[in-house]
Parts: C-alpha cells; structure tokens; sequence
C-alpha cells in the first residue's frame, strides 16, 4: 500500500455509487441525500454560536424531513379518527 504524498494529499472527484444489483435504487438514495444535504459539514471552532449556526444550517434538510414526519404521525390517525367518528 502507497501512501504517497502525505503532506499534500491528493483528493479523487468524491463518493460513487458502488456497483450492484439495484443501480435504480442506489441512485435514488444518492440522489436524496444529495437533496437533504447539499452544504458540507462546517468544520470553524471559532465561535460556539457560529458553530451552531453553522451546524444547524448543514442540519437543516434532515430537520426539515424530521418535522414531515412528526406531523405525517400526529395528523394521520387524528384526520383517520376524524372520518371514522364524523361521517355524516
């Protein structure tokens, strides 16, 4: 194993998705995250509260599918609760 240069590393173009049996799906999932996460992870320590900005920022796309789904599990059994108790 080369280890090369290790004082100027050389960085390849970044993730690929691997080869296997299900290409559609792999794709899907890369192309999701890439959605979600777009930013790249803030690695300033300067400032605590910049950091939190910063963090809460790369966060923001998961937060956002986290609250999705928070109201997808309030709201479905009670509009199903609805309907099932209120058919008039």
């Amino acid at each position: 194993m080369e280890l090369g240069n290790v004082s100027q590393p050389v960085y390849g173009p970044g993730p690929e998705a691997p080869g296997s049996s299900t290409p559609g799906l792999v794709g899907m999932v890369h192309g999701f995250l890439r959605l979600v996460q777009p930013n790249a992870l803030p690695i300033v320590l300067c400032c605590i509260s910049f950091f939190l900005s910063q963090l809460l920022l790369y966060e923001l796309g998961f937060l956002v599918c986290m609250a999705i789904g928070v109201l997808f599990i309030i709201l479905v059994p009670l509009v199903g609760c609805c309907f099932c108790c209120c058919r008039c």
